[in-house]
């Protein structure tokens, strides 16, 4: 996506932005300030100070910070943590894969509790009518429907979301409009001093921020979804939502105005504004964008999960592409993993005010980590140090109150959250560093020096014919280097005859959709070092690319694939072409450090729920084979091992 699309605003753009982008954010008001001032004596200086912290909130974390800031980052149109991660790190050293990491576990760790929270906190408005409803089996109903649709494709869910959701930005603006207009004094509440009185002056003022923080955990959705929308259209339907959400919130707390000195009862103040008529149409429509909410969280899971397995950070898992459409993806084991678990945390919570203590505390630490990214890229863009330093302060002041406010949240059922981020970040480190042990232990050797003997056994008739055409996937850079355990697989594990030797080597690039190859020929109608450059959010699908890449050759007259069989050549019948893959174990034969051992034995548990490597690069079955090759990381030394004198003086003579 050029500078000048990702800039372009358009009506249509605008309508998909405000249905993709802003859904998490968009329904927040349904529980944001029941979440404060549940179970407090409403005081004055409580209900204008909530509405002046998330008034600020707004401002300070969505406005300026992700959407003037953090989407000028863009990585060729995408944004997220992970092409931001792509974007900045070789400008700024391999330390920021630790904030990269741990900001991705625990942005998917804390969307595990957003469609529970959401779509509960919509049902839960049929409580008015029956107050001894019982909400939680409607709300995984309607869960399991949600998951249950992603395999299909959610194209014409996607039509909806634009309009739905513009209804429902205007219909929530509307009503606290109107409500508004009893207690406009409210409005004094833009002074940040009603802010600071609520932390200073109220008692236990301060942990009311980890409620407060609840208005703004959708504002990464924001930077993530950059890439469907563009810069553009998020920006200026910012402005519209951003005002239907402040009128929304103004409206509520004119309503609560109303009530100073009494307690909020269990009807959300969402709710308590709604003019009775609109009752049942305001929770069908509440409904309609939880779920629309949820559909856009669990497609940026998929994409987050995409990104990962393409910069090494998660175990490879079948993507399927369940539409044309750009960037839509289904990964069935994120799928089915996020369906399971958040019916658990309906069961477990039952109610969405038992959730909202677990609900945004991960967030807060993915926000931090992505301050720290920002920081590297207004640094690479040279922007002006006092000014990069003052931004990055204020941000990560704020980000660390909430994130002390919400440690409250811990015991309360915030521990799930950050259980569950730590055991994904904790895959990640462990698949990225058992990775890159497993690469710095391979050892490579000459592939120029070793064609030769290539061309030797390739014209060797007293060798039975392996294949036609054999190919290699490969770690090595260029074709000036292959792995010697390549070569012994050719060479000395049964020795592999074949017409033409292919070397394949795929190069994950930091931009996310490149496509593009290049063709090394080290001897013609001999060896070929093919290497695919391609983005982190291309699938790389290496039988059909090569595939692909051969018929260009052969157009070109570069190559001739015709078998070499008299019988068959006759009729231009293309030889066979065969891939040859490693299957890694751990050899006996190592000594390894503790450090390694742990990290090793993670991977190596890691790889029973990862795709194979021909599945993972979408190579046929029908022409694989697969050799079983022990990694040995560490060798064990020369042991000390002594050898005895043989009792016999001469050998023995051999039987007649």
């Amino acid at each position: 996506m050029s500078s000048l699309s990702i800039n372009k605003v358009s009506p249509q753009g605008l309508l998909i932005a405000i249905g993709i982008v802003f859904g998490d954010i968009g329904t927040s008001p349904l529980y944001v300030l029941a979440a404060v001032t549940r179970g407090h004596q409403l005081t004055e200086t409580l209900v204008l100070g909530t509405l002046s912290c998330i008034i600020w909130t707004l401002t300070i974390q969505t406005t300026i910070k992700y959407v003037l800031i953090t989407l000028q980052a863009d990585n060729k149109g995408e944004g997220g943590i992970f092409s931001l991660y792509a974007l900045v790190h070789r400008f700024s050293g391999r330390w920021l894969i630790i904030p990269a990491i741990v900001g991705g576990a625990f942005l998917l760790a804390d969307g595990l509790i957003t469609p529970p929270i959401s779509v509960s906190s919509a049902i839960e408005g049929l409580l008015i009518f029956d107050p001894t409803l019982a909400t939680e089996p409607i709300v995984i109903g309607i869960l399991i429907g949600l998951f249950v649709i992603q395999q299909f494709g959610t194209q014409f869910l996607g039509r909806l979301f634009g309009p739905v959701m513009l209804i429902w930005f205007t219909f929530i603006g509307g009503i606290g409009f109107l409500a508004l207009l009893a207690h406009p004094s409210v409005l004094l509440a833009f002074n940040p001093l009603y802010a600071f009185r609520l932390l200073t002056q109220y008692p236990g003022g301060f942990w009311l921020l980890g409620g407060v923080f609840l208005c703004t955990t959708g504002a990464e959705a924001l930077y993530s979804d950059m890439g469907h929308c563009g810069r553009g259209n998020i920006r200026v339907s910012w402005v519209y939502v951003k005002l239907t959400l402040l009128l929304s919130y103004a409206g509520q707390t004119a309503y609560l105005m109303n009530h100073l000195g009494k307690q909020v009862g269990e009807t959300s103040p969402f709710y308590s504004i709604v003019p009775a008529p609109l009752t049942i149409f305001s929770i069908i429509l509440a409904t309609l964008a939880t779920i629309i909410a949820s559909q856009a969280l669990i497609s940026g899971a998929f994409t987050l999960v995409g990104e990962a397995m393409r910069l090494n950070f998660w175990p490879r898992q079948r993507v399927a592409y369940p539409s044309d459409e750009r960037g839509q993806l289904y990964v069935p084991f994120v799928n089915w993993g996020l369906m399971i678990g958040c019916i658990l945390i309906v069961l477990h919570f039952k109610e969405s005010k038992n959730m909202e203590a677990a609900y945004g505390l991960a967030v807060t630490l993915t926000m931090l980590m992505s301050t720290v990214l920002i920081n590297a890229y207004l640094r690479m863009k040279q922007t002006n140090a006092l000014l990069t330093t003052l931004v990055t302060a204020l941000f990560l002041i704020v980000e660390t109150t909430f994130l002390i406010a919400n440690m409250v949240k811990v015991e309360e059922g915030g521990w799930i959250s950050i259980t569950l981020g730590l055991l994904l970040m904790g895959m990640m480190v462990f698949w990225y560093q058992g990775e890159t042990i497993t690469h710095e232990f391979i050892h490579y050797d000459s592939l120029p020096g070793n064609l030769p003997v290539l061309k030797t056994l390739s014209n060797d008739l007293s060798q039975p014919k392996f294949a036609t055409h054999l190919v290699y996937l490969t770690s090595a850079d260029d074709y000036h280097q292959i792995e010697a355990e390549t070569l012994f697989s050719i060479l000395n594990r049964a020795p592999k005859r074949a017409d033409i030797y292919w070397f394949i080597h795929l190069c994950v690039q930091d931009e996310p959709y490149g496509m593009r190859y290049k063709v090394d020929t080290l001897a013609a109608e001999d060896v070929y070092f093919v290497t695919f450059y391609l983005g982190f959010r291309v699938e790389p699908r290496l039988n059909f690319l090569f595939r692909q890449v051969v018929l260009d050759m052969v157009a070109d007259k570069e190559v001739t694939i015709d078998t070499p069989y008299r019988s068959l050549n006759v009729h231009r019948i293309a030889g066979d072409f065969r891939f040859v893959l490693f299957k890694r174990f751990l050899s006996y034969d190592n000594e390894l450090s503790t450090y390694q051992q742990v990290i090793m034995r993670g991977y190596l548990l890691l790889k029973r729920i990862a795709l194979s490597t021909k599945e993972s690069y979408g190579l046929d079955t029908s022409n694989v084979v697969t050799e079983a090759v022990p990694l040995v990381l560490s060798p064990i030394k020369r042991l000390d091992l002594e050898r005895l004198p043989s009792e016999l003086s001469h050998p023995l003579s051999p039987p007649l």
